[in-house]
């Protein structure tokens, strides 16, 4: 699962951070960053996964699947 971060629509709730905060950070202001590319481990599927759901702003996109 690959995502990205839309940071022109995030309004800094921060829910993103409480739910998957190895993906995600908060600037100086309180908007969130995307560390990293955006590749989520398996691992950390859940959790990325309630970070996009919860995001009342949704900020946060899945990317589509690449073709095999």
């Amino acid at each position: 699962m690959k995502i990205r971060l839309d940071r022109t629509m995030c309004d800094g709730f921060g829910t993103c951070t409480k739910h998957a905060p190895g993906y995600f950070s908060l600037d100086d202001w309180g908007y969130a960053s995307l560390e990293g590319d955006g590749v989520v481990d398996a691992v950390d599927h859940d959790g990325v996964m309630r970070a996009l759901l919860d995001c009342p702003a949704h900020a946060i996109i899945r990317m589509p699947d690449a073709e095999s």
